[in-house]
């Protein structure tokens, strides 16, 4: 039997994808990629569920699209093809769940592996990490969402740069960019990723839900339009148990104890 590429664990209400093919750096392969969107769809359709955590095996977090695989890079169908049944259906999904999703960022994040750590909700890298984006390097253009998330992240010029000289980013420089949210030391990361995931799998999950979609949808919007929308949102935030537990814990001056609904 073939081992599985992706490893997929349940705690409680904490989900955890772990990308495992650590002798080829996790670099993706089509059934790999299509073993990540059946993760991704059963977590969509996981009342229980309240974090997301996705990570790499061993040195790596994700080296982008293994370039050694039979027929998934021969010619433009091919790649094409890959690109839009998917690594595109994996993106969507992610960027479509009700809960956060923190990508623990292991190690090198490259090409697409890079793309997709930073379609994460937060990132938080240990600080041997490295984000590339490769493309240019093999004549390709960044995909997996890598050319809608990196200007609106870093601003076109710093964009523009990664993408087109291919230099690698360190996790220091990556959140003083604000490419991602936190560079810690490799010493500390298995613990601030533990406490990270539990701090957000406490949050109030219908709200999470709410102002993701909130801020998902302020980069088309006016101004007259984002306000509109957090009028609606907002409503329906103060409908939820969890809004009247937290009202009442901020009454009663202690820790709200929030059910996620």
């Amino acid at each position: 039997m073939t081992e599985s590429s992706i490893l997929f664990e349940r705690q409680g209400a904490i989900r955890r994808i772990t990308l495992h093919r650590p002798e080829k750096l996790n670099s993706f392969t089509r059934d790999m990629l299509s073993e990540l969107d059946d993760a991704l769809t059963d977590i969509a359709n996981d009342d229980e569920a309240r974090v997301l955590v996705i990570t790499g095996s061993g040195r790596a977090f994700c080296a982008g699209q293994d370039l050694r695989e039979a027929g998934a890079v021969e010619d433009g169908a091919a790649v094409r093809a890959v690109v839009e049944r998917l690594y595109n259906p994996a993106i969507r999904l992610l960027r479509s769940l009700q809960i956060p999703v923190l990508a623990a960022v292991n190690g090198i994040a490259a090409g697409a592996g890079a793309s997709l750590a930073i379609a994460c909700d937060l990132v938080i890298a240990a600080e041997s990490a490295s984000f590339v984006q490769a493309f240019s390097k093999i004549g390709l253009v960044p995909d997996a969402g890598g050319s809608y998330f990196m200007p609106r992240l870093v601003g076109s010029a710093r964009a523009l740069g990664l993408a087109l000289l291919a230099e690698p980013v360190d996790a220091r420089t990556a959140a003083q960019w604000g490419l991602i949210w936190k560079a810690v030391p490799d010493a500390d990361f298995a613990k601030e990723i533990a406490a990270t995931t539990e701090r957000l799998a406490q949050l109030p999950t219908a709200a999470v839900a709410l102002t993701k979609q909130a801020l998902n949808g302020s980069g088309h919007h006016s101004l007259e339009q984002q306000l509109a929308l957090e009028a609606e949102l907002q409503g329906q935030a103060a409908e939820t148990e969890d809004f009247q537990e937290g009202l009442k814990a901020f009454l009663e001056k202690r820790s709200p104890r929030f059910i996620g609904r």
